[in-house]
């Protein structure tokens, strides 16, 4: 997975964008994308601060065996380093595998409904 895109919206927009994505792969359509949907801006905003993009950033050259390796590696508080993970990692953004923490996306692009 090289890229997510994160938006704003509604229950009934992530709707269409599965119900889309279902269709084209009923249609043998081979396709891979991946998307998280904020249901407003100021959520969006809250959860990518600078300092968990910071993190992202990170967690995509190189992969955590723990939130405590992480955070000294970065060189932060390990309990702010804790809150961003839980946060990114509740949103989609980080994933767990094999027991370390790492953030498999070339780019993250955004779109914010209007």
């Amino acid at each position: 997975m090289s890229r997510i895109t994160v938006h704003t919206g509604s229950a009934r927009d992530m709707g269409r964008r599965f119900a889309d994505a279902f269709a084209r792969a009923s249609r043998g359509e081979v396709f891979e994308e991946r998307h998280i949907t904020f249901l407003s801006l100021e959520a969006m905003m809250a959860t990518l601060t600078p300092k968990r993009l910071e993190l992202l950033r990170h967690l995509h050259r190189e992969e955590a065996t723990s939130i405590k390796a992480l955070a000294l590696t970065i060189g932060r508080d390990y309990k702010r380093v804790h809150e961003d993970v839980t946060s990114l990692e509740s949103a989609g953004l980080i994933v767990r595998e094999d027991g370390k923490l790492r953030a498999p996306w070339a780019a993250l692009a955004a779109e914010v409904a209007l």
